[in-house]
């Protein structure tokens, strides 16, 4: 029988926040834009007045007018996450990202080595806690469909086990909203069936819910009961490296965008640094003030952490969108096709100077690392922001 954890952290972009801001605490605060843009998430105080993460930042501000919007900042969040993922790493080679700050782990094998599977589960908490100062929730069941149910039950920052014998008492007396794979469409098609808890989804036949719902209806039936046979795959996290920006109004400003390409670009390359890769393929996407999205991509003749290089190629391929004075809302990098620093070939050319940006941006970095991100700052990045 496999043992498998599902640890999600609470709030994560909040609770990163709070950690150098913790004036903030006990206040409602989301971290996105002040007054548009998105919510990447929100305290449980702003979430008490319905503030929730993918909410338009207009309607968070009406729903709570009080509360704190602070800026994102994405270098720091990826910073926390890969020492975040280090751990889970030293608990269990099995380990399979979900995201930022969510993860499977099959800790079947660690038993004998550290202890129950609950000693497990607190030390990964107690771990997070004192190297990142943040709080996780952890989820512990024989199938991943429970660990999920089991983390969501233990929030905020708790811990809830479901042995194999306590599923049906933990599972059945849910709503049937819980289940993987309801949303409110099957839940009102599950409800006009008069099915409302699991429980009333394990007790009626699966072949009456496939009848309603088609195979859908057998995967439900078989989770009502518990079963999920899906593994917990160790998969290498996404090979890119990205960052956005969107503007506090929108803009057809052309050399206002490309100076905020070189924003976004400055980030995307310290990033890269800080995560020893080089990459070649360079992605530019632009949001339109009605919302669409257009976005094209170049691959370098060769991979690269270098800002300049990175801005370059992405102000080339925005001028190469041709667009007539657009309304633009957000723009964004991305940088793929990344490998590792010690594995990376770069072809020298002549007349290269001994040392050149690349040593000069890993000085900065050092000096930022140091005294912070205002240490060293790119002149035209020093400006008011529009």
């Amino acid at each position: 029988m496999s043992i498998v954890m599902h640890v999600d952290m609470d709030a994560f972009y909040a609770s990163v926040e709070l950690r150098r801001r913790p004036e903030l605490r006990g206040r409602p605060m989301w971290v996105g834009g002040e007054n548009r843009g998105v919510v990447l998430s929100a305290t449980y105080e702003a979430r008490a007045f319905g503030v929730e993460g993918g909410m338009s930042s207009t309607r968070a501000r009406r729903l709570c007018p009080d509360a704190v919007a602070v800026r994102p900042d994405h270098d720091t969040y990826q910073a926390v996450s890969e020492g975040v993922f280090a751990i889970f790493e030293t608990i269990t080679p099995r380990v399979e990202p979900l995201s930022l700050d969510e993860a499977f782990l099959d800790v079947t094998g660690a038993v004998r080595r550290l202890g129950p599977p609950a000693e497990i589960g607190e030390l990964v908490r107690a771990m997070v806690a004192d190297e990142q100062g943040i709080p996780c929730s952890v989820g512990i069941g024989p199938t991943k469909f429970i660990a999920k149910l089991a983390s969501n039950a233990a929030k905020p920052n708790g811990l809830v086990e479901v042995p194999p014998e306590g599923v049906i008492p933990f599972l059945h007396p849910l709503p049937v909203e819980k289940i993987w794979g309801v949303g409110e469409v099957t839940a009102a098609s599950l409800r006009r069936l008069g099915l409302a808890t699991v429980a009333d989804l394990a007790h009626t036949s699966r072949a009456t819910l496939q009848r309603a719902l088609g195979n859908t209806g057998a995967q439900l039936h078989d989770l009502a009961w518990g079963v999920d046979a899906r593994p917990v795959i160790a998969r290498d996290r996404e090979r890119s490296v990205g960052c956005q920006e969107t503007f506090d109004r929108d803009t057809d400003d052309a050399r206002f965008v490309e100076t905020e390409l070189l924003r976004v670009a400055s980030r995307v390359a310290s990033r890269m640094r800080r995560a020893r890769v080089l990459g070649r393929t360079v992605t530019v996407h632009v949001r339109f003030a009605d919302f669409r999205v257009t976005q094209r991509s170049l691959t370098l003749p060769s991979p690269t952490d270098v800002t300049d290089e990175i801005h370059a190629t992405a102000v080339s391929l925005f001028r190469g969108m041709r667009l007539e004075r657009p309304r633009l809302r957000r723009v964004g990098v991305r940088v793929g096709g990344l490998v590792d620093l010690e594995q990376a070939y770069q072809q020298p050319m002549l007349g290269d100077p001994e040392h050149g940006w690349r040593d000069a941006e890993r000085a900065a970095d050092a000096a930022i690392e140091k005294f912070g991100p205002a240490a060293v700052q790119r002149a035209t990045l020093t400006g008011r922001r529009r």
